[in-house]
């Protein structure tokens, strides 16, 4: 069984290097532009933030699901139903981006969404902060 890891990363002249050993798989990843396009085909978007930063904005149609129910100077406590809160709203054959505000917090829920046999799951690189650049947008707001 493959399994997805969170690697090392290090920014080189304004580009992302990944360091991984070569048994383990690259997380699959995106760029906000890729992300757009994909939307548009029908792919769905799981949100990771905290549910008030979601309501602050996120991507049009977006789901919310936390990865961190609580982030404390003390430390982050992990959502542990996140697969669970996930695989009720897509399966694992299902496409979908997973976001966050700056790509570091979906990196972590891709690899254990991965890791639990979701299969067309993608990290958004740079997060909703990227995907509102990249389309120049305003956030989208809670109906």
């Amino acid at each position: 069984m493959t399994k997805w890891v969170i690697h090392l990363e290090f920014r080189i002249n304004h580009k992302f290097v990944l360091i991984y050993s070569d048994n383990e798989q690259v997380l699959p990843t995106i760029d906000a532009d890729q992300a757009h396009a994909l939307l548009s085909s029908g792919h769905g978007y799981i949100d990771v933030r905290m549910q008030e930063d979601f309501d602050k904005g996120h991507a049009p149609g977006a789901r919310n699901v936390p990865y961190y129910l609580s982030v404390t100077p003390q430390g982050k406590e992990k959502n542990p139903r996140f697969v669970e809160e996930v695989a009720a709203l897509f399966g694992k054959d299902d496409g979908f981006i997973v976001g966050c505000n700056t790509g570091n917090r979906s990196r972590f829920a891709t690899a254990d969404l991965l890791n639990a046999g979701f299969k067309n799951v993608r990290n958004l690189q740079g997060g909703y902060r990227s995907f509102l650049q990249s389309a120049n947008q305003q956030p989208a707001q809670q109906p």
